[in-house]
């Protein structure tokens, strides 16, 4: 594959594409499995420093602050060369897929199945590659532009990284109130489940319950001192989520 050519069929991805996944973290190998079940010719996940055959393309699944190095490290070799970041910019690759999900290495190839993919290229060529990888993985492409990457990625942090972080305060306020940790999380799975069903059909406002709901500040009162006695250190993030809570609780009433 000597001056690679940067031409694309019209429509569909031949199964004969050949992608090399850089970088075998907790994306990259899952990555590599789902799309060699989707029947591209895939190499790797290669580790970065490592010498990846010619292919047609290099998808990048190292950390943010890697990706200049990693892809000035393959641009001779490939055609496009790609990355899986939500929130980094284009300015060492040609094109962006990022799963809109959370991985932890340990997932089948089918975690892909239905998801959003977040999509981006330099020019429409790049932006079609990117949507036909997507839905090789079965996921749903979208577009995000240059100017929302950040936004996007932030409210990708706020629907799984801040959601742990709510989760594990709760869990640490089950176990001062006497439940195990793993009789915690069974108990309020439920919960869990059940509140992000009713957000995605009603949405916030609509399917918010509890005390801030029905403006009872006495007992919010009592569950602000009950996290102050079992872990003050929480009790800061108690404070900022009554105030956004309450705000969200002010739109259902002005509606």
């Amino acid at each position: 594959m000597n001056s690679p050519s940067r031409s694309l069929p019209s429509s569909g991805l031949p199964a004969a594409t050949s992608v090399a996944i850089i970088g075998a973290g907790r994306v990259g190998g899952v990555l590599a499995a789902a799309l060699r079940q989707a029947g591209l010719t895939v190499h790797g996940p290669f580790g970065r420093g490592e010498t990846i055959p010619m292919v047609e393309v290099a998808l990048l699944c190292v950390p943010d602050s890697a990706i200049a190095d990693a892809s000035a490290a393959v641009r001779d070799r490939v055609r496009y060369v790609g990355h899986v970041s939500g929130a980094t910019p284009l300015d060492d690759v040609d094109f962006s897929i990022h799963p809109l999900q959370t991985f932890t290495g340990s997932e089948s190839p089918d975690i892909f199945l239905g998801i959003g993919a977040a999509v981006a290229g330099r020019t429409p060529a790049d932006t079609y590659l990117a949507e036909q990888l997507a839905r090789a993985l079965g996921a749903r492409p979208f577009e995000i532009d240059a100017a929302h990457r950040a936004g996007y990625h932030a409210a990708a942090s706020f629907a799984s990284n801040f959601v742990l972080t709510v989760l594990d305060a709760a869990e640490q306020l089950a176990a001062s109130a006497g439940i195990p940790d793993d009789e915690a999380r069974d108990l309020l799975a439920p919960l869990i489940r059940r509140t992000v069903d009713n957000w995605q059909s009603m949405g916030a406002t609509a399917s918010l319950t509890g005390p801030i709901a029905r403006g009872d500040e006495v007992t919010i009162a009592r569950q602000r001192a009950a996290v102050d006695e079992a872990d003050p250190a929480l009790t800061s993030l108690f404070d900022a989520l009554a105030t956004a809570t309450r705000a969200v609780a002010g739109q259902k009433a002005a509606v």
